[in-house]
């Protein structure tokens, strides 16, 4: 009897081993076969940046899956989720609401060395919570039959009484126009920056209104003589398929401003790892993909912006404006000064 006992006994412990071992392997097959993806939030919203997503799907197996809204839309959208957030990555267009996103506790810091090595040291947050993917320039239009390139220097010079009621800008709520006046606060300081943003209420030829392509237009109608601009709209109207946008731009010249001092004031459209991004890694070789050659030489030829790799050649179009010299202001700058900005704006009366 004890030995049918013991053979029972036995019977079992190697069943109870077995099954052990076999929802060991299923777990384990499982996890290899579970879907590769990386959660990507994003307020860009250019069709070749679908061609660089698939471009990535096609090299890693790893899925992409958009989410697009404005940046303060996502930010916001990531705060109401918390921790459950989705979000892998968050891309925006413009460096002050990356610094926004991080003084909210919503990115984390990352290693790559891909990403460090690649990326000039000003156009990446210090902490590493962020990265740039491309470059924009903020310009000056001018308007060919009225303006000589000779007349025009600095954006401190905007504010005197030559340009008096013949600028155009949009709003104060833009977010490129508080990182450029936050780009003057640390360059300048407050107070210069203060007069500056009060100099160009002063000049302005109307009540600021719709996007840069907008100012563009009202530029040739003659509306005003100077708009201030991201130059990328110029490549895309000249490249636009309706004949008048494509008209419109030809008539307009791109000034660099600041060119015997600091240098132009450069943005970036950037990328950061989510807090709680849920596929970490995945999330680290997708912003990675975005600064590879063949990413950055679709930015530049599809969408006119500055690349950020120096081996990439930007297109045609951004040659024909010449070369400059950029601020190397470091962007953090950018959101570390936006709310006093957008106080200046107010005290200026820059609706």
């Amino acid at each position: 009897m004890k030995k049918i006992l013991f053979a029972i006994a036995a019977f079992s412990m190697l069943t109870a081993c077995g099954s052990d071992a076999e929802v060991s392997n299923n777990s384990a097959e499982v996890e290899l076969t579970k879907e590769q993806i990386v959660n990507v939030y994003t307020h860009r919203h250019y069709e070749p940046d679908q061609q660089i997503f698939k471009m990535f799907e096609e090299s890693t197996g790893i899925k992409v899956k958009v989410i697009n809204a404005s940046a303060d839309e996502l930010i916001q959208k990531m705060k109401m989720e918390g921790k459950q957030s989705p979000a892998d990555v968050l891309i925006t267009v413009d460096a002050g609401r990356l610094g926004r996103a991080k003084e909210q506790g919503l990115l984390q810091s990352i290693q790559s060395d891909v990403l460090e090595k690649t990326i000039p040291s000003h156009l990446q947050d210090v902490d590493n919570q962020w990265f740039g993917l491309t470059k924009r320039a903020r310009v000056i239009a001018y308007a060919l039959d009225r303006v000589k390139p000779e007349e025009l220097s600095t954006y401190e010079d905007l504010v005197s009484k030559k340009w008096e009621g013949k600028i155009l800008v949009r709003s104060s709520s833009n977010i490129y126009n508080q990182s450029l006046l936050a780009s003057i606060i640390a360059n300048d300081g407050e107070a210069i920056a203060k007069k500056w943003a009060e100099g160009i209420v002063a000049n302005m030829s109307r009540s600021p209104k719709g996007n840069d392509r907008d100012q563009v237009k009202a530029l040739v109608a003659g509306e005003g003589d100077l708009a201030i601009v991201n130059s990328y709209y110029i490549g895309k109207m000249l490249n636009s398929a309706d004949a008048e946008e494509v008209a419109t731009a030809k008539k307009v010249g791109l000034f660099s401003p600041n060119q015997e001092g600091r240098g132009t004031h450069i943005n970036v459209s950037g990328a950061g790892v989510a807090k709680y991004a849920p596929n970490k890694e995945n999330a680290i070789r997708f912003i990675e993909f975005l600064v590879s050659k063949d990413a950055q030489q679709i930015f530049t030829d599809a969408n006119y912006e500055y690349p950020i790799l120096e081996s990439v050649a930007p297109t045609a179009d951004i040659n024909a404006w010449g070369e400059f010299k950029e601020d190397t202001l470091g962007l953090n700058k950018l959101g570390e000064n936006n709310k006093k900005a957008v106080l200046i704006f107010d005290e200026a009366g820059w609706k």
